[in-house]
Formats: structure tokens, sequence, C-alpha cells
């Protein structure tokens, strides 16, 4: 086939796709997004494949704040952060497809 693709050559496209979304994917393991919630005082760190890595809180909010308060605060921090992270889910996955959306394919 002259001037077009071949089978041999949508193969190889392929695997390349897949071995470019492997390293995207390791990478977005190693990138880290940050929620927060009342002003810093709770913070959460969730990774580019939106698992919480961690949640911090100032030890003056569970002195001062009462629990429903503070519960609060750490859901609108994890939001934050997974929001945050899947924003850059996207942008990475957009440098390697070319701006096709795969997040759902991918999982993201």
């Amino acid at each position: 086939m002259k001037g077009g693709f071949g089978m041999g050559d949508l193969m190889k496209q392929a695997q390349q796709m897949q071995k470019r979304m492997a390293k995207i994917q390791a990478d977005l393991k190693e990138m880290v997004a940050e929620g927060n919630a009342g002003g810093g005082m709770v913070r959460a760190h969730v990774n580019g494949q939106r698992e919480v890595l961690s949640v911090k809180i100032d030890p003056e909010v569970l002195k001062s704040e009462e629990p429903e308060m503070v519960e609060d605060m750490i859901v609108a921090a994890v939001n934050q952060g997974l929001k945050k992270a899947g924003e850059m889910a996207q942008k990475e996955m957009g440098k390697a497809t070319g701006g096709l959306d795969l997040s759902g394919l991918m999982g993201l």
C-alpha cells in the first residue's frame, strides 16, 4: 500500500502509544496536587492517579472548631485536590495524545 498505512504501521503506532501511556501513568503517580480549605488550615495531597496521599490539619482547627466543621473542611480539601489532580492528568494525557481525550479509556 503506497502512500497509506499498512497493518504493520498501525500496530507499531499502537505499541508506541501504549508505551507513552504507561510512562504517563508512572509520571502521574509522582505528581502531587494540593487542595485546601479553611484558608489552608486543612490540606490534602493527591497524586495524578487520584490517590489521596495525605491530609494535614492545623492543630488550632481541632481545638477551636466543631467536629462537623472540621469534617466539612477535610471533604472540601480532598475534593479540591482530586479536581486538581484530574485536571493535571488530563493536561499530561493531552500532551501525549495530541489533544485526543482518552481519559475514559485510561480510567482518569
